[in-house]
């Protein structure tokens, strides 16, 4: 897979709903649940989702009900399509 050039990064970033940031070579989101269980529904719809891209986001449920969301495509060294493919798909569930 591609790494993506900074002007595709920044012009993909926008499409992506305000809880997305660029954080190096990764874009990390924090998204608040209603509380422990939603957060722990929602982790598992998002790796059902991950298993279908076969793309995996690294995710945190912290403070019972927060969720910290991090994708990067390790293997090419940064931020690449699929990573931008898997956050629209977080963001439309």
């Amino acid at each position: 897979m591609e790494l993506l050039s900074e002007s595709d990064i920044d012009a993909r970033l926008p499409a992506l709903s305000s809880a997305w940031r660029r954080e190096g070579d990764a874009i990390v989101a924090e998204l608040e649940c209603e509380d422990f269980a939603t957060a722990v529904e929602l982790v598992n719809k998002i790796a059902e989702l991950a298993e279908r891209a076969d793309h995996h986001p690294d995710i945190l449920i912290h403070r019972y009900r927060r969720l910290a969301i991090t994708l990067t495509t390790h293997s090419a060294g940064g931020l690449t399509r699929r990573d931008f493919e898997v956050a629209r798909a977080i963001d439309a569930l």
